[in-house]
Formats: structure tokens, sequence, C-alpha cells
């Protein structure tokens, strides 16, 4: 199987930290030069210094706050004028926060809407003339098993996530003819910052301990556990490689089998 990125250069948003930074590492792993996009510099040299240097790559932070798009727009730009060409993009960012979609004010469904559907067409746009003239193209949007079925107590989370998954479905049937595909990856719970948030809220709601509520989490998911960062990285890091070349417009769950339906 051909999992061989050496030459290759990807684009990780969202890289500082969790699932962003393990695909970081495993992409880099594989041989590809890696960019790794956050708003926190500090974070983002600290995981740069780390990344795998073994088939000669150079990697690079790109530092940009996915709540300022005139601001994202204007870095990404200046970097791509200064020769940076991309042929994987893999769309990354935290989740908003939990409540009932009845009771979430208007801004923060903008916010989400900008942060991760306008936030994920901007820097698509401006990678897609790169990725058409190496002839080699993926991108890769991790969103949520909610767009399968939505989860209980996370009404904004599951409506922007429904709408980027059919965004991606559209832009796979667009761009499949310059050979460049598109995927998302769905992550259950996995041990993130944004999971030991929502075990805390939780707790402090019902008055359980965080323990308490971690064991009814798990006990919803057949393999009994909460995924590791690195296990939703494999699948990205696949999706990235020439052997996924006929594989698009699909969702991947990567959730120990939770997710109800197919």
């Amino acid at each position: 199987m051909d999992l061989n990125l050496s030459g290759k250069k990807a684009l990780i948003c969202g890289s500082s930290d969790g699932i962003g930074k393990a695909a970081a590492e495993e992409i880099a792993r594989m041989g590809a030069s890696v960019t790794l996009l956050a708003r926190n510099p500090e974070k983002l040299e600290k995981v740069k210094s780390q990344l795998s240097t073994a088939h000669g790559q150079q990697h690079q932070i790109l530092v940009a706050d996915f709540d300022d798009l005139v601001g994202l727009e204007s870095e990404l730009s200046a970097h791509l004028r200064a020769g940076n060409d991309y042929n994987i993009l893999v769309n990354n960012s935290g989740g908003p926060p939990a409540g009932p979609a009845h009771k979430a004010g208007l801004e923060e469904y903008v916010t989400a809407f900008r942060r991760h559907l306008l936030a994920n067409q901007l820097i698509s746009q401006a990678l897609l003339e790169g990725m058409r003239k190496s002839g080699y193209g993926r991108i890769i949007n991790v969103i949520s098993t909610s767009v399968k079925a939505p989860l209980p107590n996370l009404g904004v989370s599951n409506t922007i996530r429904g709408a980027v998954a059919n965004w991606s479905k559209t832009l796979s049937r667009e761009l499949g003819p310059d050979g460049i595909t598109v995927n998302n990856v769905l992550p259950g719970a996995t041990e993130t910052l944004r999971l030991s948030s929502i075990i805390s809220n939780k707790a402090q709601k019902t008055g359980k301990s965080e323990a308490e509520v971690s064991a009814e989490m798990t006990s919803e998911i057949p393999l009994a556990r909460f995924a590791k960062p690195e296990e939703v990285a494999n699948a990205i890091a696949f999706l990235a490689s020439p052997a996924a070349a006929y594989i698009s417009g699909i969702n991947v769950p990567v959730d120990g089998g939770r997710t109800p339906n197919l």
C-alpha cells in the first residue's frame, strides 16, 4: 500500500493541539512537509520542533485566527505569494460550545458558521490552484459523527457540522475531474481538551463526578473507551495518501462503533 507522502506539502489547521497536532505528526512521519496553522505561535513552534524531518522536509507555521476571516485571508495570501503551494489540506477547528439548539443565540450560530464553513471555504479556494498544478489534491475535513446522528446538547455543532458535510460532498463532485478528493473524518469522543470541557460541564450540571460522567459516556461506546487523537489522525493520514486516490465524497466515522446508523 502506497502511504508515501515524500515531496508533498500539507497545510493542517488547528494543529497546535489535539487531533490537528496528531495529524500533523503522522503526515510528517509519512514524508510530507507540514505547515501548522493556528492562532498561538508558541504552541505551533513547539509542535513544529517535534515533527519528523526524516525525509528532508522543511516544516513551517502560519499564525491566524478563524474568528478574523479578513486577517486569515491576508496571512494566507501572503504565505502563498511567497511560493508555498499545497497538495494536502486538513480543515480542522474546535467545536462550538455545548448547549441546546433552541437556546443558542444568533451570534453563536454566526461564530460557528464563520469558524467552520466559511474558513474552510476560504482556505480551500486559496489552495486549489496549487493542487491542480501539482496533479495531486486531498481535502480532509475533521467534523463530527453528529452529521450521521445529531448528538444531545450540541445543537449549534450539530447544525454547522451538517452544513460542512454537505459542502464537502458538493466539492467532491465538483473537484473530482481535477483529481482532487474531498472527504470527512468524523471523530467520536476523543481524548482532547474539548472532551475534557464537555465532561466537566456535564459534571457541574448533574452533580456527578467527572469519573462518573466519563464512565457513562464510555458505556455507550462498543469499544468501551475514548479514542486517542492518534487514532483519528491515522484515518486523516490515510485519506491524504496515494492509497486513497479513489476514495472521495465519504464520511469516515472514527468512533469505536458508537454511531447507531450506517
